[in-house]
């Protein structure tokens, strides 16, 4: 059987079980081609994981799905075809239309899987340390934009497909526009906040956030185009609109580049000949203190007569941020000048009251 023979026996029917055959071979070698497609896939993707390029293994995971559909796409056009002299010119439209839009699908399918794969991507670097190019938050702003844009574009091309006038309708969104946003302006603030936090970048997933002016502090987890979701220090989830952040002031702690120790120690009015010593000693200890920023303020001194102490003050800086970690260095700071303090045959002072009797003797 040539070309010409296969051609006539597949494309000109001669009867119901002609074409019924032919519809069957059709679908059948459809059906041989995406299972060969998959197997071919799957295969060959098991060395794309292994190269250092991580592009290619994006793009191959991208192609598998819409390929094998589009593998379908093309069978089902040719048994339509095989048929068309038993459908209505209108079912034919229907189906022209309908094909079309499903390439557009197939496509905007394709690019969303690259662009969830580059997110992905983007995320895992984020994830190995603070030196990647792109941060989580940058990631999932990126790819809500490139998901967005081909969706818009995959829809203006589907109103296309079906002859429908691109221009009529935008005009008619023009119209109704006005409506929708006067009902819809809250979630319209939001969709804008959510973009200024994404341009701005005043914090990231991740960080510790909290607001001076509202009940908000916790660790963020989550940035949305409509609302943040915070975890609060009790474990917690807290939602906050995106139009908040454009309200309110917000500290973002996790942003600091060192943690200070402030703290006021009291001495006892009986040691006022070794505050002096006390102070200098101190002084000392802290400008040598291997986990102290030396190159930060550091200041000892003595300010203030109690009504039970002689107190003195101390403010530096660690040069650690972590929580835990500045805990310990405070823990062990303090305990050492106590031990200074004692050294120095003084105490810490605590509150105390002088109780004088008045004898009255009475005849």
């Amino acid at each position: 059987m040539n070309w010409m023979t296969l051609q006539e026996f597949l494309f000109n029917p001669t009867g119901y079980w002609g074409w019924s055959i032919r519809l069957f071979l059709v679908l059948l070698l459809t059906a041989s081609v995406v299972f060969i497609w998959r197997r071919l896939h799957r295969r060959i993707g098991l060395g794309v994981t292994k190269s250092q390029n991580k592009w290619d293994d994006i793009l191959w995971k991208a192609l598998g799905d819409p390929v094998a559909w589009g593998i379908w796409l093309v069978g089902i056009s040719v048994a339509v075809t095989i048929v068309r002299g038993d459908l209505a010119p209108h079912w034919l439209s229907t189906f022209g239309h309908l094909r079309d839009a499903t390439v557009v699908v197939l496509i905007a399918w394709f690019a969303i899987r690259i662009v969830q794969g580059l997110e992905n991507h983007w995320l895992s670097a984020s994830e190995r340390g603070p030196d990647s190019r792109i941060d989580a938050t940058t990631a999932h702003a990126i790819g809500k934009l490139l998901r967005a844009t081909v969706l818009i574009t995959a829809g203006i091309m589907l109103l296309q497909s079906f002859n429908i006038n691109v221009s009529a309708v935008l005009a008619f969104g023009g119209l109704g526009g006005l409506a929708v946003g006067m009902a819809a302006k809250d979630l319209l603030a939001n969709f804008f906040g959510g973009l200024t936090v994404y341009l701005d970048r005043p914090f990231q997933v991740g960080d510790w956030i909290r607001s001076p002016d509202r009940q908000i502090e916790g660790t963020v987890e989550y940035i949305g185009w409509r609302h943040t979701r915070i975890r609060t220090f009790d474990k917690r989830p807290l939602y906050v609109p995106n139009a908040t952040f454009s309200q309110i002031a917000v500290e973002n702690p996790s942003r600091m580049t060192h943690r200070r120790i402030y703290e006021t120690i009291g001495l006892r009015y009986q040691d006022a000949r070794q505050v002096r010593a006390i102070v200098t000693a101190v002084k000392d200890y802290l400008a040598q203190h291997e986990d102290l920023d030396t190159t930060q303020t550091i200041i000892v001194n003595f300010n203030r007569f109690s009504e039970s102490s002689l107190d003195f003050f101390i403010y530096c800086f660690t040069k650690t941020t972590d929580w835990v970690t500045y805990h310990k260095v405070k823990e062990r700071v303090l305990l050492d000048i106590l031990d200074i303090i004692h050294a120095h045959g003084a105490d810490v002072a605590f509150p105390t009251r002088t109780l004088y009797l008045e004898n009255n003797k009475t005849g």
